[in-house]
């Protein structure tokens, strides 16, 4: 059974929905990887075998918690920069239980409204994150965010914020969660003239975009992915080319359900120029260098690009700008372990 939290704060013009995860990252050792059959290096999701290792890491060692989740994330940093608390809103399903206080209270020192739909008697998503030298092995139990409900949003002070914000943000992942929530968005922010930025996330996610059915992207304005995303995606769709400018330009220029403006698309490179497509245009953006020295964690590069890129969106700023501050975003967030960040920007 499912209930939901009543602290809604009902303020907010950027809109995330997707997968709330607490991420409990510590500096570990050979013997706890070793008694759970870890590779220093590594991603995988929990078993059975795993469950009791967030409380070891909580109770043995010195973790720190941080609010995660790819669409959390980038929440986090747009809300980061855009300074101003409940600026940005943030829904997700989580368990009833420590996990969820420690998540809220982490997210909410940043600014971010998160407004949880809490189900009694599952576990909050949890990933666990253990650094040994340069090595990160991650362990992910993802819980109760496989259970959001679309009824959450027929809440009176749910619909609330969701008639107060102006853009939404939602993440592939979310995708196979509820896609009966997803559409009730699009389809209020089409008819509301509001603006809809979506996120390939993944190569096996691709598919439900190019779903000729369920055609997801009629509804969306913004869609970000990386070059495997892009390349998968154009497979998908039938697209003609192997060029990553061509899969942009062909993916913009898709039909669209709001005319009232132009969709952007950004497929990232790593290193290598992002790119970008808008108005029957493709640009290629340099991607400015972090010394190798300074990277710690590459993980949440990609959603503190997308924070970055929506903080100056939700200002009304030239897509350059945008482009430029996720650029500035992503390079902050690199130095640091997980999707973290200074106390205060310096982006100007």
């Amino acid at each position: 059974m499912a209930t939901e939290e009543n602290n809604i704060v009902p303020e907010g013009i950027l809109l995330g929905i997707g997968n709330p995860l607490l991420d409990i990252l510590i500096s570990g050792d050979k013997a706890l990887l070793d008694e759970y059959n870890l590779l220093p290096n590594n991603a995988i999701l929990a078993t059975e075998d795993h469950r009791s290792i967030y409380e070891k890491m909580i109770d043995k060692y010195e973790p720190a918690f941080l609010a995660g989740g790819a669409t959390q994330n980038s929440i986090r940093v747009a809300q980061w920069l855009l300074k101003r608390p409940g600026t940005t809103t943030f829904f997700g399903a989580v368990g009833d239980d420590k996990y969820k206080d420690i998540l809220e209270e982490t997210a909410r020192k940043v600014g971010v409204n998160v407004c949880y739909y809490v189900h009694k008697g599952m576990t909050t998503g949890r990933c666990g994150a253990i650094i040994t030298g340069e090595d990160r092995s991650l362990v992910t139990e993802l819980g109760a965010a496989q259970h959001f409900k679309s009824e959450f949003l027929e809440k009176p002070e749910s619909w609330n914020l969701v008639e107060k914000a102006k853009y939404f943000y939602i993440g592939g992942f979310f995708i196979p969660v509820s896609i009966e929530s997803i559409l009730k968005l699009v389809k209020h922010a089409v008819t509301t003239n509001k603006t809809v930025i979506m996120n390939l996330h993944a190569t096996f996610l691709c598919k439900y975009y190019a779903d000729p059915e369920l055609n997801l992207l009629q509804y969306v304005d913004v869609l970000f992915g990386n070059g495997d995303e892009a390349a998968e995606f154009s497979k998908l769709k039938g697209f003609p080319t192997k060029d990553i400018k061509e899969m942009a330009r062909l993916t913009a220029q898709l039909p669209k359900l709001n005319s009232s403006r132009k969709r952007i698309v950004v497929f990232t490179q790593g290193r290598a120029p992002t790119i970008v497509a808008h108005d029957g245009k493709v640009t290629e953006v340099a991607v400015v260098p972090v010394e190798p020295k300074l990277i710690k964690d590459t993980n949440g590069c990609g959603d503190a690009f997308v924070g970055g890129f929506l903080s100056q969106l939700v200002k009304g700023k030239p897509l350059s700008e945008c482009l430029r501050c996720g650029s500035y975003a992503s390079r902050v967030v690199i130095q640091h372990f997980g999707c973290n960040f200074p106390p205060e920007p310096d982006f100007k």
